[in-house]
């Protein structure tokens, strides 16, 4: 059968291709910019006729219909792999909860150890010459997804960015059950990083200066990895490679200015390689149909052996807090969910094993509560509820506005000692204190 005629034997209206939904079904709505949009809609026009749905997801850009109605969580259960703002407003909610994750791993949980999904629906590039649905920039663990359910639905954007890759980018027809086409809404954006504080570049001025030529990159989320990316932008290094997790902005800035070739990477050279991307219109432009991007699979881009295979690889990510111990916490404010793991572990164990390579976690020193309190991000013990990301043994480097430490190969009480070293001064004498009580700080170390 030619493609276009299946894809018109398979075309229905999105109110027709979600009769398919039952109550008590599990349900993927894929990821960030590929979360379904009319299919959505017409799902929630069916909230009375359901309940104990569950929807899995990650990074909404935007509230999905399904939970805009007050009573949302009698029908439908939000599961998220990692959470934006709009899902931690869900948990407070009682409608949305975390999945824990390794990024990694994510496909493999598809594969072999999560029951076998009713439901996918997600938003796709249209279907190629070649019967192919594109998954723009969400290669992610979408094939996984597709693998483990027993029906898949697409819904076709026009605007969604053909993002070329190699393997695992997108979804042939005939693997297909329906096909909806969309209205066509601009592709969901993470707005661009705003002016950087003054603390951002002091902590990038830190890190920019360990970065060799010649260099892989990954930048996480965030005002402090942005401002990296801005600074590099602006310097003198070249023949810069890229291997990251998320695709964003900083990148294109990096790229435009000529510092990004590509020509020294081990693997996938000449190609910036990434699982997923999410940023303004002015990325999605730059991945489009763009033969020097690869979109991969997050099980090879977030692979510790991949990543390790790469020389002088260069990982810089953020954290909420940092205790005194050197464990990191970069997914919640105690018991209040903020976003999750994704793949910040990965990148720590993978630049360390690196021919050359560096991680690097930073953060303020300080931050201001809503009341206007200064608190310190350094702190002796993680709150109660705290997660650890990064346990104390992989953290390599650790960089505030106050300088960069080496933490690997420390004792207990050197370790005190350094991180504390980068706290805010205000902060400094209690955490001493602290450390002594603690029994991992030397006396002969206390400084006036």
């Amino acid at each position: 059968m030619e493609y276009q005629e299946e894809y018109r034997q398979k075309l229905k209206s999105a109110e027709e291709a979600v009769k398919i939904v039952r109550s008590g079904d599990w349900v993927d709505y894929g990821w960030c910019t590929g979360t379904p949009d009319l299919l959505d809609r017409a799902l929630a026009a069916r909230t009375d006729e359901l309940t104990d749905v569950k929807v899995r997801g990650g990074i909404l850009l935007k509230m999905p219909a399904i939970f805009e109605r007050e009573d949302a969580g009698e029908h439908f259960c939000w599961n998220s792999w990692h959470m934006s703002g709009i899902e931690r407003a869900l948990i407070k909610r009682g409608c949305a909860y975390y999945s824990p994750i390794r990024y990694s791993e994510l496909p493999r949980y598809y594969r072999e150890h999560i029951k076998k999904n009713d439901v996918a629906m997600f938003t796709v590039a249209p279907m190629d010459s070649h019967g192919y649905f594109n998954f723009g920039p969400n290669a992610s663990h979408m094939m996984a997804v597709c693998e483990n359910s027993r029906h898949i639905i697409v819904e076709v954007n026009r605007n969604m960015p053909r993002c070329l890759g190699g393997m695992e980018e997108g979804i042939h027809i005939s693997k297909v059950d329906a096909v909806v086409e969309g209205e066509n809404p601009p592709i969901g954006e993470m707005g661009g990083a705003g002016e950087p504080t003054d603390v951002d570049r002091a902590v990038a001025k830190l890190i920019v200066e360990e970065i060799p030529n010649g260099a892989c990159l990954q930048l996480g989320i965030g005002g402090m990895p942005n401002t990296v990316g801005a600074m590099i932008a602006e310097s003198d290094l070249k023949d810069l490679g890229v291997h990251t997790e998320m695709y964003v902005d900083a990148f294109v800035d990096i790229a435009k200015a000529g510092k990004i070739n590509g020509s020294k990477k081990n693997i996938d050279r000449f190609r910036q390689t990434y699982a997923f991307g999410a940023g303004t219109k002015k990325m999605y432009d730059f991945l489009d149909e763009n033969p020097e991007m690869m979109s991969a699979p997050v099980d090879y881009t977030n692979d510790v052996r991949t990543i390790s295979s790469l020389d002088r690889f260069i990982s810089i990510n953020n954290a909420v807090d940092v205790d005194l111990y050197g464990q990191v916490n970069a997914e919640s404010a105690g018991i209040r969910h903020i976003s999750g793991a994704g793949g910040q572990l990965d990148f720590v164990l993978g630049a360390y094993l690196s021919e050359g390579g560096k991680s690097f976690i930073c953060c303020s020193s300080t931050f201001t509560t809503r009341s206007g309190e200064v608190k310190s991000r350094i702190v002796p013990t993680l709150a109660p509820g705290s997660v650890v990301t990064d346990t104390r043994s992989n953290v390599h480097y650790l960089v505030t506005e106050y300088g960069k430490v080496c933490l690997k190969g420390l004792s207990a009480w050197e370790r005190a000692e350094a991180v504390i070293s980068v706290a805010h001064p205000n902060f400094r004498d209690d955490l001493i204190r602290e450390a002594e009580k603690m029994q991992i700080f030397r006396k002969s170390n206390k400084r006036g």
